[in-house]
This record gives C-alpha cells, structure tokens and sequence, in this order.
C-alpha cells in the first residue's frame, strides 16, 4: 500500500500548521489499491471522533473540514487499516500516533516582532552609569567581581548583593545595541525588591530604586523607541516577595500586610495554612510566597483599570513576558492579554512555556495559549533543546522533529512570533554548555572555578557558530541573551548574570554575531518565509527558507564525518562569498546558500 500524506505540504493539507475558526480546511491523501478511506478528527478530550467521508479520484481521497476553535487530533482510516502519524510527519499504514491540528479564534495578531532581533537584559548586571540610582540599604560589590554564590550563616541563598546597573546605564547601550541590529529588548524584571533578581516583587507601582527613577525609566523608554527598539517587560504575576508592600514579612512597609494583619486586603491573596508561618509558595521557596490562582482582587490589581499593567502600558511599553504562565489561571491571562491589546493589537504577549505550547498541560488541565486572546508568542525552550542536542551530537533527526511539529502545530503568528533562546538568566551560559559538551560542574565550589581552556574555547566557537546560525535563520526572532555575543561563560545562577564587560570580548565571537544580525536585517525572507525541504541524514541538518522572491538554504554539519553539498546551479554562498554548485562540509562546517536580492 503506497501511502502519501504530508501535512506541511499544501497540495495534501490546504492550510500549514494551525487553522482559524471556522476556516476550510482540504486534505488529500494518497492511498494506492484503496477503496474507501474516512477521516476521523477527535477533539481534546472527547473519545468518540467525528467521521468524514473522502471525495475519491483514483487513488486521491478529499475531504473538506471546518472547525470551531479548540485542539484536534486526527487520523485515517482505509479499508480497515490505520493510517497515522509516522517518522518525518509522513503517513505510515498502521501507526497509532494522531495528527494535531490547533484551530484558533482569528483575531489581530502583532506583526511588528516578525523578522526583527531581541535582545535580553538582567538590569542588575548590563551597565551602569554613575550618579543614579538609590543604593541606600543594598550591599554593593564592585562591577566585574565575583557574584555571592555561597550560601549565608542560616544556609541559605540570599541574593542579596548588587552590583547597580540601571536605567541610565542601559539607555547609553542603546547605540550598541541598535549597531548590533537588536530591534526589541526584553527586559527581566524592573519592580521594587529585595533580590537583585527582582523575581520577589515588593511593590508591582514602583520601579526599583536602585535603577532610578520613574522617570528615568520613561526616559529609558522613549529612547528605545526613538531608534525603534520595542521594550518588553517581565511580569511576574504568580508570585510576590516576602519583603514586600503585600506580604510584609518583615515589617518593612508600616501597612498592613498579610503577614502582618488577617484583616489585611492582601490576606485573601495567599494560602496560609498554620498563620503566619506556613504559607504556600513558589516551588517551596518561602521568600517567594505564591498569590492564589483565583484570586479576582489580585486580578484586578494586575490587569483592571488603573491596575499594574496599565500604568507601565501607558510609559510606552509594547508587551510583557510572563513568568510561569502554566502557572496564572486561563481567566487571568485572558485577563492580561485584554489589558495589553486594549493599548493596541502590536503589543505583544509572551509567555514562558518549556514545551510545545499548542497541547501543553498544566495542573491536570490543558491550556490554550494559542487558541486565541492569550499570548503571542512563547519562549522556544523545545528548540533550544533540539539545538543543543544536535550541535553537541549530531543529533539532526530530534531537531528536524522539532522543527517540524513546531510547524505543523503552531498558528502562523506564533510561530513568527517564537522567541528562540539559546540561553537565559534561568540557564548556563551557552557557550560553557557547548564547550564542556552539556557536562558541566554541579557544586557551587567548583562552578565558581569552571573555565572553559583553550581547546574547549576553539570547540565551543565552531559550535556556537553552528547554533547561531539555526537560532538566527529558523522561524521566530532569536533572542540574545546579554553578553553572549561576546563570549560570556558560565554555569547556572549566579554565574550566568555575571557583569558585561565588552572590553573582554572574544572577536571571533563579536564579529559572527555582527555578521548574523547584518544577514538577518538584510534580508527580507526571515519574517515570515516559509520553511522547506528539511532534511536530516545522519549528523547534517538542512532546510530552505523562501517568499518567493529570495531563497536561503542553510546547511549545518554535527556529524563525525564529511559532508558534500551539490547544488543544481551555481548560486552564491554568503559565509565564503563564492559563487559555486558544490562545497564539502566537515563537522561544524555549514553553508548558506542565498538567491536573492543585494546583502548590506
């Protein structure tokens, strides 16, 4: 039984990847010495499907399908026999695996993201300009030094040392960062707290102090904008600090906080369970008591009229990034997601999700990030994986599987819209995981001493380069995590927010960098063209981005073994700047074919 079906490919499924509500949808499969073939479509969490019968041509079985917005899975079945989901996406004769299909309410959806470059900021530790910024009651530590790693008399984290960067300082990075090409900043979070992570928010109305002032983040803000950055905030809206205006743990805030009062209009924002000393919070974490998921005054205080988002919305930022998002109700995000369109449909809405967004399920509930009024876009912490996996070992078939699901499952916005990381404030630095090949240092004794030698140092480069290069050309922006582009090492917190210090610089690095964004900025196709032809054949990896009118072809080889690359003409090859038909590819050697109009 010959069998054709691929669901990327539009003469077999007319609309690729998610569908809109109530749109039509054609699919056509292929189906040799069939008689009769049906189409059965399960909606989430629903056993019995509804059947289609196909519209028959020879071998050629049609269907015509609309839906209203929700999760699907579907499959078919011919004379009997079940025709699933198989290696590649393809269709495989007996195969259990469902197809998914997302359907989504169609709605205005920011484009301004698409194509562009974002760049990541821990303010504490990106620049500092002297002269503002309120250090009072913060324990300081000279730009450079070593982060506190080690845990304090009690046995405990505190993260309690700053070294002052701050609004101003940052705001004098913007010709840096505008040369680089980064045209969005995602900025961790700004709220007054204790922490230097500023994850325990003390008060959701101010901005921290020790970063300035109000105005000078308004400042901040409109200069972003004035050389066409876009701002994106950190919400973090599951959780407050101890040490805050809500809680008050310490007694530090003269009101009422619901440590302090059961009277409190705070108290019904959290769970104690023997007052006050037991509370619920974040992973245990007691500096970090958690807020009630159904908590409709905390709702309101975040994402209501006069609310939280409301005021930093109205200083000019374009979106928010939500912590934890598995974590805040679907109300809730509903919620926040209303709050920011009311300020325009380009403002956008990311979430952090660590795996496929479109069927992720949190505390026993699915979740419909992308089904339309809830977030944008998501942190592409499964590519992430997929990358590193590959660059590390040779592993083409996960990411080409990852690159496809992503595809096949996400709406079109979305998936322009993804945030691929290479690294995070919540991660090791990328270029310590590349060169000490994911095997790194555990003890915080001994994470404070890893340093990547000169033979890792050579490795991690050629892998690094391979990496970029798939984070920068794939669908979605690439999100730079700060000082990556400089060759920044180190482990997990604390020593992945270490100081910027462009002084420093590995110019290998800086130069591949300025050489990926100058490509990216240049070249039209990488907003929203389409990807194709994805191949992996044992450690090569390869795909084909195209708008009709410009075509790139990216080649990475991760194997143990040298690889030929024979195209049909001679097309221009922009690493080498050569035009040629073949190039032989040794492992962590890639190319980049490109057809096209003139790069800057």
């Amino acid at each position: 039984m010959l069998i054709l079906y691929d669901p990327l490919d539009e003469n077999c499924k007319s609309v690729t990847g998610a569908a809109a509500e109530n749109e039509p949808i054609r699919f056509c499969i292929r189906i040799s010495g069939a008689e009769n073939c049906v189409l059965l479509v399960f909606k989430d969490g629903i056993s019995e499907p509804t059947e289609y019968r196909a519209e028959r041509s020879s071998d050629f079985f049609r269907f015509s399908v609309s839906l209203k917005r929700g999760l699907y899975f579907y499959r078919f079945v011919a004379d009997g026999t079940v025709i699933g989901r198989g290696k590649g996406g393809l269709a495989t004769a007996y195969s259990q695996e469902k197809y998914q299909l997302t359907v989504y309410k169609k709605e205005p959806f920011p484009t301004t993201f698409y194509g562009g470059i974002m760049y990541q900021i821990f303010p504490d530790r990106f620049s500092r300009a002297e002269g503002f910024g309120d250090a009072s009651g913060r324990k300081m530590k000279k730009w450079g030094d070593t982060p506190d790693y080690l845990p304090d008399e009690n046995g405990k984290i505190t993260n309690d040392d700053f070294f002052g960067g701050n609004f101003e300082g940052i705001r004098r990075k913007i010709g840096y960062l505008k040369a680089l090409g980064v045209t969005s900043v995602y900025l961790n979070p700004v709220f007054k707290a204790r922490s230097n992570h500023r994850y325990d928010t003390g008060d959701y109305f101010s901005v921290d102090p020790l970063l300035g002032s109000e105005e000078d983040f308004k400042r901040l803000v409109g200069s972003f904008h004035e050389n066409g950055i876009s701002v994106v905030l950190d919400g973090v809206f599951n959780h407050t600090g101890d040490d805050s205006v809500y809680f008050d743990k310490y007694g530090n805030y003269g009101s009422f906080g619901a440590y302090r009062s059961k009277s409190s209009r705070y108290y019904k924002w959290y769970s104690f369970t023997d007052y006050p000393d037991k509370y619920a919070s974040w992973w245990g974490i007691e500096t970090l008591p958690s807020v009630r998921k159904d908590c409709g005054d905390f709702h309101e205080f975040i994402a209501g009229d006069g609310g939280a988002l409301e005021k930093y919305l109205s200083f000019g930022i374009d979106g928010v990034r939500l912590d934890v998002v598995d974590e805040l109700s679907d109300d809730f995000t509903d919620m926040i997601n209303a709050r920011v369109k009311k300020h325009g449909s380009e403002k956008i809405v990311i979430g952090e999700v660590w795996e496929n967004a479109t069927d992720k399920i949190a505390y026993g509930k699915r979740r419909r990030y992308f089904q339309g009024g809830q977030l944008d876009s998501v942190m592409n912490y499964p590519l992430k994986d997929a990358i590193i996996s590959f660059v590390i070992n040779g592993d083409a078939e996960t990411l080409s599987e990852v690159v496809l699901r992503q595809i096949n499952d996400y709406p079109s916005f979305a998936l322009n819209n993804l945030m691929n990381i290479l690294g995070t404030h919540d991660t090791p630095r990328i270029l310590t995981v590349l060169g000490k090949s994911g095997k790194l240092q555990t003890e915080r004794a001994e994470m404070a001493k890893e340093k990547l030698d000169e033979e890792e140092t050579r490795l991690a480069v050629k892998r690094l380069k391979c990496a970029t290069l798939l984070q920068f050309t794939l669908y979605g922006f690439p999100c730079v995590y700060y000082g990556d582009e400089i060759g920044t090492e180190g482990n997990k917190d604390p020593f992945n927010r270490t100081c910027f210090d462009f002084e420093k610089r590995n110019g290998e690095i800086y130069s591949w960098y300025e050489f990926l964004c100058g490509f990216r900025k240049s070249v039209g196709l990488f907003r929203d063209g389409k990807i194709v032809g994805i191949k992996a054949r044992g450690g090569v990896f390869s795909f084909s981005r195209t708008n009709g009118k410009e075509t790139a072809s990216i080649v990475v080889n991760c194997g143990f073994g040298k690889a030929e690359i024979i195209t049909d003409r001679k097309t221009r090859e922009i690493t080498r700047n050569v035009k040629t038909d073949k190039i032989t590819l040794n492992t962590y050697d890639f190319c980049v074919f490109y057809e096209g109009g003139e790069i800057c």
